[in-house]
């Protein structure tokens, strides 16, 4: 079966997946030996590449704990998750909408305490994926004290365990390394045999699209740069690069920010539709950022 991402994330790439798809570089699988995505996300384009292709070692990461341990779970514990999640999915499922609305802010409440107590355990990660589910749009995103604060959704009949998409995620992250870190850890790991994916938190289009918050800190224009140096750090080495941002051009002609931090890379503008915004102009068919360094590619 095909293999999809387990989770719902702001910013997910399935929908785009078929574009960067075309910028895989020509030789992976066979003199392209590794894979590395060092902001793992909800995961579509991992999964597309280990579900094509017999990439020997693969690195992801990111620096959200509870995303982390979701992962883990789902590689090293699936059986005890599944269980879990089929009986949240089973309480939610059978009660009325009053008592949706109770279960969810319960279970909410348990998974900051298991969070704020350093929890890695497979209940924590189920009740991550139970609020991924239900939650409003799938979003994740803490407050000033590090607590998930996102309400509930409106959904009839959200998915919460979907048992043979879990166990063959589990199947294909087998061997995976899975770490909780900076994207710049993954520099011991990259090198000329290595595809490399980077889908950081997006630039905000407009000074009200903070979506970028999915974990204490933030990702500003500093951040972007210090990136900007890093991909070049990684193409220097001859790793093969392909990172997704947003396309500042939606919101200003003129700002031309990333044309000129990724200038001596290729640049491809692409469509994608975004539902996650503050303001109407900037939800729908927009522009976004593929960068790719210089190399063979499809």
């Amino acid at each position: 079966m095909a293999v999809k991402p387990f989770l719902k994330w702001a910013g997910g790439k399935s929908q785009i997946l078929d574009d960067i798809r075309r910028k895989y570089p020509a030789g992976l699988g066979a003199s392209i030996t590794r894979y590395a995505e060092p902001f793992v996300g909800g995961g579509a384009v991992l999964f597309d590449v280990l579900s094509r292709y017999p990439v020997r070692d693969v690195y992801i990461s990111d620096i959200n704990k509870e995303l982390i341990s979701a992962c883990t779970a789902v590689r090293d514990k699936v059986r005890e998750l599944v269980r879990t999640l089929k009986n949240l999915e089973s309480e939610y499922i059978s009660a009325d909408e009053a008592l949706r609305k109770a279960i969810y802010y319960r279970n909410r409440e348990r998974f900051n305490a298991l969070k704020a107590a350093g929890s890695e355990s497979a209940e924590l990660a189920a009740l991550f994926i139970f609020l991924n589910r239900t939650c409003f749009n799938g979003l994740y995103r803490v407050n000033t004290h590090g607590a998930f604060n996102v309400p509930q959704g409106s959904y009839k009949n959200p998915v919460i365990c979907d048992e043979s998409n879990l166990q063959a995620v589990s199947d294909i992250l087998q061997g995976v390394t899975i770490v909780c870190a900076d994207y710049r850890e993954s520099r011991n790991f990259i090198d000329h045999n290595t595809f490399v994916y980077f889908d950081p938190p997006y630039r905000p289009l407009t000074a009200t699209a903070r979506f970028t918050s999915y974990a204490e800190g933030g990702f500003g224009d500093r951040e972007q740069s210090e990136l900007a140096r890093f991909i070049d750090e990684m193409s220097g080495r001859g790793a093969h690069i392909v990172a997704s941002n947003s396309d500042p051009k939606n919101a200003d002609e003129k700002d031309d920010f990333f044309d000129r931090l990724y200038s001596r890379h290729n640049i491809m503008r692409i469509r994608a539709s975004r539902s996650i915004n503050s303001v109407g102009a900037a939800r729908g068919r927009i522009s976004e950022l593929l960068i790719c360094n210089a190399g063979e590619l499809r």
